[in-house]
C-alpha cells in the first residue's frame, strides 16, 4: 500500500487544490491512502472522505506554540495556538495518531527548539523524517538521527501544495485500518523519496497572493 501522510487542500490558506482535484492526481500516481492535513482545520480532509472514504485519512497541521504537529486520525478539529502539550492532549483523547512535522526546517515557522522537541517526545507516535519540500536535506537528516535517537518510526511525506508534488514522498506499507494499524504497519514501512525544486513553494506564494487579491473565491 503507497500512502501519502501530508499534503494540503484549498482550504489551507497556502493552498489551490481543490479536495477533488487532490484525489485524481492520488489515483493518478498509485497513492492508495492519502492522510490529507491542511493547516489548523480538517474541513478539507472532511470534504475529500465524502469523495473517496476509501482513500482518505482525515487529518490535520496543527501550529502549537512551540511548533507544529502532524496528525491522522482525526476526529474532532485541534485549534491553533495551543500550547503542545495541551494540543498533544486533545489529539490522544480522540484516539488520533501523532507525527510532527519537519522539525528542523528552520526556514518554517513551525520548526521545534530542541528542548521542546526532547520534552514532546515521549507523547508522539512518530516523527516526519523526511519533507519533500524542505530546501536543505541536512534538516531530514537531523530529523532522522533525533527519530532514531528517541526510539521514534518516521512518516514521510510530500507536504504537497499543488498536484505534481503528490507523491514526491510516500510511504510503503502492509495495508492497515485505523491508528493502531498504522502504528504497527509503520515499523516495516519502507520509503519512496524524491526531493521537490524550490520552486513547487511558489505555489503556496501564489495561492497566498492570490486570494489577497480577491482571485479565488474561499472554501465553502
Amino acid at each position: 500500500m503507497r500512502l501519502e501522510f501530508h499534503c494540503h487542500t484549498i482550504y489551507s490558506p497556502d493552498s489551490l487544490t481543490k479536495p477533488e482535484a487532490l484525489l485524481k492526481a492520488c489515483a493518478r500516481k498509485g497513492i492508495d491512502r492519502v492522510v490529507v492535513t491542511d493547516h489548523n482545520t480538517i474541513r478539507g480532509a472532511l470534504e475529500a472522505r465524502k469523495i473517496d472514504p476509501q482513500r482518505v485519512i482525515v487529518g490535520e497541521e496543527i501550529m502549537t506554540q512551540q511548533g507544529e504537529l502532524l496528525a491522522a486520525y482525526v476526529q474532532e478539529e485541534v485549534p491553533k495556538g495551543l500550547p503542545a502539550l495541551e494540543a498533544i492532549a486533545a489529539l490522544r483523547d480522540q484516539g488520533a495518531f501523532i507525527s510532527v512535522s519537519h522539525p528542523f526546517d528552520i526556514t518554517r515557522r513551525g520548526h521545534w527548539a530542541l528542548p521542546d522537541l526532547v520534552a514532546i517526545a515521549p507523547l508522539v507516535d512518530a516523527l516526519e523524517v523526511f519533507n519533500a519540500r524542505c530546501i536543505s536535506a541536512e534538516f531530514d537528516r537531523l530529523a532522522a538521527s533525533f527519530a532514531q535517537e528517541h526510539g521514534l518510526p518516521g512518516t514521510v511525506g510530500s507536504d504537497a501544495h499543488g498536484t505534481p508534488e503528490l507523491g514526491n514522498a510516500t510511504l510503503l506499507l502492509d495495508p492497515f485500518d485505523g491508528p493502531e494499524g498504522l502504528r504497527s504497519a509503520l515499523t516495516g514501512a519502507r520509503h519512496e523519496l524524491r526531493r521537490a525544486p524550490p520552486w513547487v513553494r511558489l505555489f503556496s506564494r501564489w495561492a497566498v497572493l492570490a486570494r489577497a487579491l480577491g482571485l479565488v473565491d474561499p472554501p465553502p
